[in-house]
């Protein structure tokens, strides 16, 4: 299974109004839970995989892991009232469309449902992340060109 298929799955599962669905293909197992609000759906992706890969993939995480927990906790008091936007997926994030153009947002930019915050690419695969909520970007928690995991925080949106 591709990502363009789990992609297209999981807008599916939101759009259907589904609580959970399973899916086992091969060495593939997916679980997609959505909220009673509709928000974005909490992913379970496993594949097994063979010794070796398993092995590498906790040391490519690792160094990660630590600066994630560091930079939100300074800030947690004010964040209560923003909206976080999470990465989708894991792969490496890019504020601009190209290098040679301007970034998509930046901190004070107004914000629409639907407007283009950034691009997270994945296996070659350049995936434009959407915005859910209206509002103004109230701070970037990304660098340009960083990798991100699978629901890490990319925006605090002030939604007033």
């Amino acid at each position: 299974m591709d990502l363009k298929e789990i992609q297209n799955l999981i807008k599916f599962v939101s759009n259907s109004g589904v609580a959970e669905v399973k899916l086992e293909t091969g060495d593939v197992k997916i679980t997609i839970r959505t909220t009673l609000e509709g928000n974005t759906p909490d992913i379970t992706y496993v594949q097994q995989a063979p010794m070796q890969q398993a092995i590498a993939a906790p040391v490519a995480s690792a160094p990660v892991a630590p600066a994630t927990p560091a930079a939100p906790a300074a800030p947690a008091e004010d964040n209560s009232k923003f909206i976080t936007i999470k990465s989708p997926m894991i792969g490496t994030f890019y504020r601009k469309p190209s290098p040679d153009k301007a970034p998509f947002v930046e901190v004070g930019t107004s914000i629409g449902k639907g407007d283009v915050l950034c691009v997270v690419e994945a296996m070659k695969l350049f995936n434009e992340i959407e915005a859910e909520v209206t509002g103004k970007i109230v701070k970037i928690l990304v660098d340009d060109m960083s990798p991100v995991e699978f629901d890490q925080p990319l925006f605090l949106v002030d939604p007033s």
